[in-house]
């Protein structure tokens, strides 16, 4: 996306107004309060949605379709107007021919000291989205941000407890309850997938679990009793809507 030399200034935060962060960024679920939606690393690009409201402004991230809401001292700090983003979708034949690389970006990951962090999405500290996101983005593959997205966004696989010979490294496997998916991870092979999980019911960070029945972490056994489905992805996000 490149550059216009258009006013970083407040008369600037004009809705419909496209931005390239030079900066990280971070991004909020509500326009007041601390609770933090998703993260943004430099480079990505963002549409304004709407004027602002008190210190914050709403926007929306392109390459995924991602709404939420940015401190506006941030904003002018760490973007430049530019303009629009031209998305560039992958088909299936690329992402597979790229999937050993997300692994590896995956496996680098586990090896640094993390935590889990709610709306994580830069690292080394991640949610469980936000990881599996992080891991493809990191090879210009775009998906949707959060867990129920990234379900609705895969091509489905049949998976449950003990039967996973049609899964394969790098699909998706989605925990939850049977009215929505909140968790996700990413399969290694053999039962195996990795995922941020949090404290009460996880490893608070990144770690390893099973599908397997003969697993009995507690970890892998909580899991397992949510199990909901996996997913393949098989395309990018072009960026404009959420699916």
């Amino acid at each position: 996306m490149e550059s216009v030399g258009t006013e970083t200034s407040l008369a600037g935060l004009v809705p419909g107004r496209c931005w390239r962060l030079t900066a990280d960024i971070d991004g909020h679920a509500r326009s007041s309060g601390p609770g933090l939606a998703t993260q943004a690393r430099r480079g990505r690009a963002l549409q304004l949605l709407v004027q602002r409201e008190g210190n914050r402004v709403r926007a929306r991230l392109l390459e995924d379709g991602y709404p939420c809401w940015l401190e506006i001292s941030d904003l002018l700090e760490r973007a430049v107007p530019a303009l629009p983003r031209r998305p560039h979708p992958l088909g299936s034949s690329r992402i597979s021919a790229r999937l050993p690389a997300v692994l590896a970006f995956a496996e680098k990951a586990r090896h640094q000291p993390n935590h889990y962090l709610w709306g994580g999405t830069l690292g080394p500290d991640y949610d469980c989205s936000g990881f599996v996101q992080s891991a493809f983005a990191s090879e210009g593959i775009w998906i949707p941000r959060d867990a129920y997205q990234q379900e609705r966004f895969c091509q489905p696989v049949a998976v449950r407890p003990g039967v996973f010979a049609l899964l394969r490294p790098g699909d998706l496997i989605f925990f939850g309850r049977p009215q929505r998916c909140t968790h996700v991870g990413l399969y290694l092979g053999a039962g195996r997938y990795l995922h941020s999980s949090g404290r009460e019911h996880g490893r608070d960070g990144l770690g390893v679990d099973q599908l397997s029945p003969e697993a009995d972490h507690p970890v892998s056994r909580h899991y397992r009793r949510e199990l909901r489905g996996a997913g393949r992805v098989v395309r990018s996000h072009d960026g404009t809507t959420l699916p």
